[in-house]
């Protein structure tokens, strides 16, 4: 593991002057390279313990998960479904408490793994819960733990087919072992300043937040009212349109074009797949304006079989479940599997503008949709949805302006988005520098 000596804080961020220790020795443990001269390297075993006690008698009944990186209390309303009858085979959880989840290595080499509990209360057993004795500070092992993880040192002491961990691989880990003292002063620092790095994010994530609204906002108004400011304006009846262009019409969807369904062909029949027909599904249209390519493709004798029909480029491919409402453009002849429906517009319609007007619809689109095993849109539901159609000529303009507009906003999204990967990667690289001594702090 490659860690930085010298970490620069991104713009606008706390400054944080650090630096490196007087002199170091070899740790004897490759990827932890060298340490502090008077820090240690010890096994688990001789700080850290297993807590092996139960809920027996339901002393407790604060139920905690594990969760994105972070231990938190389960509402009420979330203990349905797959729970147990009794909670008594739970672990206790006391605050300052490791819980490690130590399961399916081999296949989730993305989530955190493991976090600090701030809470009293109990966990599946399905956990490892690790105490630390006197000698060690928790809240120190934490972030050490928090930096094998993302940089995923934990992922080669699993053992089995899944490539589970148990106690008795953390009991023989190797581990850095500064002094009592200047682990709780480690243990402060990271608290102060990873919080100031985490309110830094957040109001970014506000700010990214504010200019989507303002897009839909800018969207909403222009294909509702067009972008002459003057305009003379009439109530269109339908509550989530509101006012529009008193020349614009109001009209149903399936006065806009043909709308075709979309099939799956047999996945037992080997030559149905594999082929060359772009074939999109639910999981194909992801935070993209035109699409020209899938995740699978279906043969010819697939597409045959299974009696869908190929719309032309410029067709609109909108997602009728799981979820429903998310909206594409057809960048080519394709089809889609019954997740999808399209929509082959006559030419009197742009897709560019009817995209633009139903891709800020996808909360009416969802309370359309009817089903108990899951929620999907009917083909009635979506015919008989509204539209508002201005003249095909504004229809352009209207596509070309809030293409303009809309532009500008995300590239100050993506800038955004870019400074909240900086100061991820920031407190990724200070969190790891600090637990292993290759910084010191001040």
């Amino acid at each position: 593991m490659n860690y930085k000596t010298e970490l620069t804080p991104p713009m606008n961020s706390t400054t944080i002057k650090l630096q490196v220790y007087t002199s170091y020795k070899p740790s004897g443990v490759e990827w932890l390279g060298d340490i502090p001269e008077h820090w240690e390297v010890l096994p688990g075993l001789n700080f850290i313990f297993e807590n092996m006690d139960r809920n027996k008698g339901m002393k407790r009944n604060t139920i905690l998960s594990l969760s994105y990186g972070k231990i938190r209390v389960k509402n009420d309303n979330e203990l349905t479904g797959l729970v147990p009858e009794s909670f008594e085979t739970y672990q206790f959880v006391n605050k300052g408490d490791l819980i490690f989840r130590p399961t399916d290595l081999q296949n989730d080499t993305v989530s955190l793994r493991s976090s600090i509990s701030e809470f009293d209360g109990i966990i599946t057993n399905a956990y490892l819960n690790l105490r630390f004795k006197k000698k060690a500070d928790s809240k120190f092992y934490h972030y050490f733990f928090r930096s094998i993880d993302n940089n995923k040192i934990i992922y080669g002491l699993g053992s089995g087919l899944r490539q589970n961990i148990s106690y008795l691989d953390f009991r023989r880990f190797q581990f850095p072992f500064p002094p009592l003292q200047e682990q709780t002063a480690i243990a402060k620092f990271l608290d102060d300043k990873t919080a100031k790095i985490d309110q830094a994010i957040v109001i970014k994530q506000q700010q990214i937040d504010l200019l989507k609204q303002r897009r839909q906002i800018l969207i909403h108004k222009a294909v509702t009212q067009g972008i002459n400011p003057n305009v003379k304006l009439k109530d269109s009846g339908v509550e989530w349109i509101g006012m529009i262009a008193e020349h614009w019409e109001v009209t149903k969807l399936k006065n806009t074009g043909k709308l075709i369904n979309g099939a799956t062909p047999s996945s037992t029949i080997l030559n149905f797949w594999d082929g060359d027909i772009t074939w999109v599904t639910p999981s194909d249209i992801n935070n993209v304006f035109i699409i020209d390519n899938s995740e699978r493709l279906i043969s010819k004798a697939g597409y045959k079989s299974c009696g869908t029909t190929m719309v032309p480029k410029g067709s609109l491919i909108l997602t009728t479940r799981a979820p429903i409402g998310k909206i594409v453009i057809a960048g080519k002849e394709l089809c889609t599997n019954q997740g999808c429906k399209s929509l082959v517009l006559n030419k009197d319609f742009i897709s560019d503008y009817l995209y633009y007007q139903i891709s800020i619809c996808s909360d009416i689109l969802n309370s359309l949709g009817t089903g108990t095993t899951f929620m999907e849109l009917s083909n009635k539901a979506l015919k008989n949805f509204l539209l508002v159609i201005p003249t095909k000529k504004e229809q352009i303009e209207i596509s070309n302006y809030i293409e303009n507009a809309t532009d500008k906003i995300a590239k100050v999204i993506s800038l955004k988005e870019q400074e909240i990967e900086k100061l991820k990667q920031y407190k990724s690289s200070l969190i790891d520098g600090v637990v292993t001594g290759k910084v010191k702090i001040n």
